[in-house]
Protein backbone atom coordinates (compact mmCIF):
# COMPACT_ATOMS: atom_id res chain seq x y z
CA UNK A 1 0.00 0.00 0.00
CA UNK A 2 1.74 3.37 -1.22
CA UNK A 3 2.24 5.65 1.58
CA UNK A 4 0.54 9.14 1.82
CA UNK A 5 3.02 11.23 0.55
CA UNK A 6 3.21 8.93 -3.07
CA UNK A 7 -0.37 9.52 -3.31
CA UNK A 8 -1.80 12.31 -5.82
CA UNK A 9 -5.05 13.79 -5.74
CA UNK A 10 -5.61 14.00 -10.05
CA UNK A 11 -8.96 15.63 -10.62
CA UNK A 12 -11.13 14.54 -13.51
CA UNK A 13 -9.78 17.59 -16.33
CA UNK A 14 -5.61 16.78 -15.49
CA UNK A 15 -3.83 13.76 -16.68
CA UNK A 16 -0.60 12.37 -15.15
CA UNK A 17 2.40 12.03 -17.35
CA UNK A 18 4.54 9.21 -16.78
CA UNK A 19 7.03 11.55 -14.61
CA UNK A 20 4.47 11.65 -12.29
CA UNK A 21 3.37 15.56 -13.32
CA UNK A 22 -0.24 16.27 -13.29
CA UNK A 23 -1.34 18.88 -15.92
CA UNK A 24 -4.46 20.54 -16.20
CA UNK A 25 -6.04 20.00 -19.77
CA UNK A 26 -9.36 20.87 -21.35
CA UNK A 27 -11.28 17.78 -23.51
CA UNK A 28 -13.01 19.57 -26.17
CA UNK A 29 -16.65 19.70 -25.60
CA UNK A 30 -19.47 17.39 -26.73
CA UNK A 31 -21.33 20.07 -29.42
CA UNK A 32 -17.62 21.49 -30.60
CA UNK A 33 -16.97 17.49 -31.43
CA UNK A 34 -20.02 17.26 -33.09
CA UNK A 35 -19.61 20.32 -35.27
CA UNK A 36 -16.41 19.25 -36.11
CA UNK A 37 -17.25 15.68 -36.96
CA UNK A 38 -20.15 17.07 -39.35
CA UNK A 39 -17.09 19.10 -41.01
CA UNK A 40 -15.00 16.30 -41.53
CA UNK A 41 -18.04 14.15 -42.69
CA UNK A 42 -19.37 16.78 -45.27
CA UNK A 43 -15.83 16.83 -46.81
CA UNK A 44 -15.52 13.28 -47.18
CA UNK A 45 -18.75 12.86 -48.76
CA UNK A 46 -17.15 15.84 -51.49
CA UNK A 47 -14.42 13.86 -51.27
CA UNK A 48 -16.72 10.61 -52.63
CA UNK A 49 -18.31 12.68 -54.92
CA UNK A 50 -15.30 13.72 -56.67
CA UNK A 51 -14.55 10.19 -57.11
CA UNK A 52 -17.27 9.21 -58.36
CA UNK A 53 -17.20 11.83 -61.18
CA UNK A 54 -13.84 10.46 -62.04
CA UNK A 55 -15.32 6.91 -61.91
CA UNK A 56 -18.17 7.87 -64.00
CA UNK A 57 -15.56 9.55 -66.52
CA UNK A 58 -13.28 6.85 -66.52
CA UNK A 59 -16.56 4.26 -67.09
CA UNK A 60 -17.47 6.88 -70.37
CA UNK A 61 -13.78 6.30 -71.74
CA UNK A 62 -14.49 2.48 -72.11
CA UNK A 63 -13.66 0.88 -68.58
CA UNK A 64 -14.15 -2.70 -68.07
CA UNK A 65 -18.11 -2.59 -66.10
CA UNK A 66 -16.87 -5.52 -64.09
CA UNK A 67 -14.20 -3.26 -62.35
CA UNK A 68 -16.92 -0.74 -61.52
CA UNK A 69 -17.71 -2.49 -58.46
CA UNK A 70 -14.37 -2.79 -57.32
CA UNK A 71 -13.34 0.85 -57.34
CA UNK A 72 -16.20 1.62 -55.88
CA UNK A 73 -15.67 -0.42 -52.81
CA UNK A 74 -11.71 0.51 -53.02
CA UNK A 75 -13.13 4.46 -53.19
CA UNK A 76 -15.35 4.15 -49.96
CA UNK A 77 -12.42 2.10 -48.05
CA UNK A 78 -10.06 4.98 -48.79
CA UNK A 79 -12.71 7.91 -47.77
CA UNK A 80 -13.89 6.25 -44.86
CA UNK A 81 -10.31 4.85 -43.37
CA UNK A 82 -7.52 6.10 -45.41
CA UNK A 83 -7.55 9.01 -45.71
CA UNK A 84 -9.06 9.74 -42.07
CA UNK A 85 -6.05 7.78 -41.09
CA UNK A 86 -3.43 9.04 -43.46
CA UNK A 87 -4.31 12.22 -42.42
CA UNK A 88 -4.83 12.34 -38.12
CA UNK A 89 -1.27 10.24 -38.69
CA UNK A 90 0.34 12.96 -41.16
CA UNK A 91 -1.08 15.79 -38.74
CA UNK A 92 -0.65 14.52 -35.27
CA UNK A 93 -4.49 14.31 -34.83
CA UNK A 94 -5.95 17.22 -36.43
CA UNK A 95 -8.26 17.36 -39.22
CA UNK A 96 -10.45 20.07 -41.07
CA UNK A 97 -13.13 19.51 -38.78
CA UNK A 98 -10.80 19.56 -35.73
CA UNK A 99 -8.57 22.58 -37.21
CA UNK A 100 -12.23 24.39 -37.46
CA UNK A 101 -12.98 23.56 -33.86
CA UNK A 102 -9.73 24.40 -32.38
CA UNK A 103 -9.11 20.54 -31.21
CA UNK A 104 -6.83 17.75 -31.65
CA UNK A 105 -6.71 13.65 -31.04
CA UNK A 106 -4.24 13.00 -28.42
CA UNK A 107 -3.16 9.97 -25.93
CA UNK A 108 -5.34 9.73 -22.44
CA UNK A 109 -1.75 10.30 -21.04
CA UNK A 110 -2.02 13.27 -22.98
CA UNK A 111 1.01 12.37 -25.67
CA UNK A 112 0.87 12.84 -29.50
CA UNK A 113 -1.53 9.94 -31.45
CA UNK A 114 0.21 8.06 -33.49
CA UNK A 115 -0.74 5.51 -36.88
CA UNK A 116 -2.28 3.05 -34.60
CA UNK A 117 -4.25 4.95 -32.92
CA UNK A 118 -5.53 6.55 -35.97
CA UNK A 119 -6.44 3.44 -37.73
CA UNK A 120 -8.45 1.85 -34.60
CA UNK A 121 -10.64 5.52 -34.58
CA UNK A 122 -11.02 4.90 -38.71
CA UNK A 123 -11.92 0.67 -38.29
CA UNK A 124 -14.51 1.85 -35.26
CA UNK A 125 -16.10 5.25 -37.26
CA UNK A 126 -17.32 3.00 -40.11
CA UNK A 127 -19.83 1.43 -37.47
CA UNK A 128 -20.44 4.07 -35.16
CA UNK A 129 -20.20 6.71 -37.68
CA UNK A 130 -21.20 5.99 -41.15
CA UNK A 131 -23.12 2.31 -40.77
CA UNK A 132 -25.33 4.24 -37.75
CA UNK A 133 -25.40 7.93 -39.00
CA UNK A 134 -23.65 8.87 -35.86
CA UNK A 135 -25.87 7.43 -33.56
CA UNK A 136 -23.41 5.47 -31.83
CA UNK A 137 -20.82 7.97 -31.81
CA UNK A 138 -23.28 10.57 -30.49
CA UNK A 139 -24.60 8.41 -27.35
CA UNK A 140 -21.23 7.59 -26.47
CA UNK A 141 -19.52 10.74 -26.45
CA UNK A 142 -23.00 12.40 -24.68
CA UNK A 143 -21.94 9.66 -21.58
CA UNK A 144 -18.22 10.30 -21.38
CA UNK A 145 -16.45 12.40 -19.10
CA UNK A 146 -14.16 13.80 -22.14
CA UNK A 147 -16.82 13.16 -24.86
CA UNK A 148 -14.63 10.28 -26.16
CA UNK A 149 -16.51 8.28 -28.57
CA UNK A 150 -16.40 4.66 -28.89
CA UNK A 151 -12.73 4.81 -31.38
CA UNK A 152 -11.49 7.54 -28.48
CA UNK A 153 -12.28 4.44 -25.97
CA UNK A 154 -10.99 1.77 -28.12
CA UNK A 155 -7.75 3.46 -29.22
CA UNK A 156 -7.00 4.94 -26.20
CA UNK A 157 -7.69 8.73 -26.86
CA UNK A 158 -9.35 11.82 -27.03
CA UNK A 159 -9.93 15.33 -27.99
CA UNK A 160 -7.81 17.88 -26.41
CA UNK A 161 -8.92 21.55 -26.70
CA UNK A 162 -6.02 23.85 -28.36
CA UNK A 163 -7.28 26.99 -28.25
CA UNK A 164 -7.95 28.74 -24.79
CA UNK A 165 -8.81 31.82 -23.78
CA UNK A 166 -5.96 34.67 -24.04
CA UNK A 167 -4.86 35.53 -20.53
CA UNK A 168 -5.16 39.49 -19.45
CA UNK A 169 -2.24 40.15 -17.85
CA UNK A 170 -3.36 40.98 -13.61
CA UNK A 171 -0.99 42.35 -11.54
CA UNK A 172 -3.66 41.63 -7.80
CA UNK A 173 -3.16 44.51 -5.20
CA UNK A 174 -3.79 44.53 -1.64
CA UNK A 175 -6.38 46.81 -0.71
CA UNK A 176 -5.62 49.60 1.32
CA UNK A 177 -8.01 48.70 4.09
CA UNK A 178 -6.47 45.32 4.40
CA UNK A 179 -2.41 46.41 3.93
CA UNK A 180 -1.70 45.67 8.28
CA UNK A 181 -3.63 42.31 7.77
CA UNK A 182 -1.29 41.16 4.40
CA UNK A 183 1.82 41.80 7.02
CA UNK A 184 0.87 39.08 9.25
CA UNK A 185 -1.64 36.75 6.99
CA UNK A 186 -1.34 33.49 6.50
CA UNK A 187 -2.31 32.30 3.04
CA UNK A 188 0.43 29.15 2.29
CA UNK A 189 -2.10 26.50 3.17
CA UNK A 190 -4.55 27.52 0.19
CA UNK A 191 -4.76 24.31 -1.99
CA UNK A 192 -3.41 24.88 -5.64
CA UNK A 193 -6.96 24.10 -7.24
CA UNK A 194 -8.65 26.41 -4.76
CA UNK A 195 -5.87 29.35 -5.28
CA UNK A 196 -6.64 28.81 -9.22
CA UNK A 197 -10.71 29.53 -8.76
CA UNK A 198 -10.16 32.62 -6.44
CA UNK A 199 -7.94 34.40 -9.07
CA UNK A 200 -10.27 33.13 -11.81
CA UNK A 201 -13.25 34.67 -10.09
CA UNK A 202 -10.95 38.35 -9.26
CA UNK A 203 -10.32 38.42 -12.89
CA UNK A 204 -14.13 37.75 -13.92
CA UNK A 205 -16.26 39.30 -11.45
CA UNK A 206 -16.14 42.41 -13.30
CA UNK A 207 -18.24 40.28 -16.12
CA UNK A 208 -20.37 38.81 -13.54
CA UNK A 209 -24.19 39.49 -12.84
CA UNK A 210 -24.55 41.10 -9.19
CA UNK A 211 -26.32 38.75 -7.53
CA UNK A 212 -24.09 35.63 -9.45
CA UNK A 213 -20.65 37.81 -8.03
CA UNK A 214 -21.96 38.41 -4.62
CA UNK A 215 -23.07 34.42 -3.90
CA UNK A 216 -19.78 33.14 -5.90
CA UNK A 217 -17.91 35.42 -3.68
CA UNK A 218 -19.78 34.29 -0.53
CA UNK A 219 -18.84 30.19 -1.48
CA UNK A 220 -15.41 30.50 -2.29
CA UNK A 221 -14.71 33.04 0.62
CA UNK A 222 -16.36 30.47 3.01
CA UNK A 223 -14.19 27.76 1.07
CA UNK A 224 -11.13 29.86 1.63
CA UNK A 225 -11.53 30.39 4.98
CA UNK A 226 -10.56 27.09 6.33
CA UNK A 227 -7.04 27.62 4.76
CA UNK A 228 -6.18 31.52 6.11
CA UNK A 229 -5.22 32.83 9.47
CA UNK A 230 -6.17 35.52 10.54
CA UNK A 231 -9.78 36.04 9.34
CA UNK A 232 -10.12 39.87 8.69
CA UNK A 233 -13.59 41.19 9.10
CA UNK A 234 -14.38 42.46 5.80
CA UNK A 235 -17.49 41.50 3.41
CA UNK A 236 -16.31 38.52 0.69
CA UNK A 237 -15.31 39.89 -2.31
CA UNK A 238 -12.93 42.06 -0.71
CA UNK A 239 -11.35 39.05 1.47
CA UNK A 240 -10.79 37.25 -1.87
CA UNK A 241 -9.34 40.25 -3.41
CA UNK A 242 -6.83 40.27 -0.54
CA UNK A 243 -6.36 36.82 -0.10
CA UNK A 244 -5.53 36.90 -4.26
CA UNK A 245 -3.21 39.43 -3.93
CA UNK A 246 -1.11 38.49 -0.84
CA UNK A 247 -0.69 34.65 -2.14
CA UNK A 248 0.90 36.62 -5.71
CA UNK A 249 3.03 38.64 -4.22
CA UNK A 250 4.64 36.21 -2.03
CA UNK A 251 4.85 33.50 -4.99
CA UNK A 252 6.82 36.49 -6.93
CA UNK A 253 8.92 37.61 -4.29
CA UNK A 254 10.16 33.76 -3.80
CA UNK A 255 10.26 33.59 -7.26
CA UNK A 256 12.55 36.26 -7.67
CA UNK A 257 14.56 35.52 -4.47
CA UNK A 258 15.30 31.92 -6.11
CA UNK A 259 16.51 33.57 -9.32
CA UNK A 260 18.78 36.02 -7.21
CA UNK A 261 20.51 33.14 -5.73
CA UNK A 262 20.71 30.77 -8.72
CA UNK A 263 22.39 34.17 -10.75
CA UNK A 264 24.66 34.41 -7.49
CA UNK A 265 26.08 30.79 -8.09
CA UNK A 266 26.45 30.66 -11.62
CA UNK A 267 30.53 31.83 -12.41
CA UNK A 268 30.64 34.29 -14.66
CA UNK A 269 31.11 33.38 -17.80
Amino acid sequence: MPSPATLVDIGQDEILTGEAVALDVQPTGFFLRALGALIDIAVAVLVYILFLLVMTWWGGQGLDAAAMPIFAIAMIVGVAVVIPTVVETATHGRSLGKLAVGGRIVRTDGGAAGFRHALIRALVGVLEIWFTFGAVAAVTGAFTPRSQRLGDLLAGTYSERTRSPRLVPVHPEVPPALAGWAAVADVAPLPDRLARRLSAFVRQAEQLQPAARSRIAEELAAEASAFVSPLPAVDPELFLRAVVAVRFERELAAVRLRDARAAALTPDA
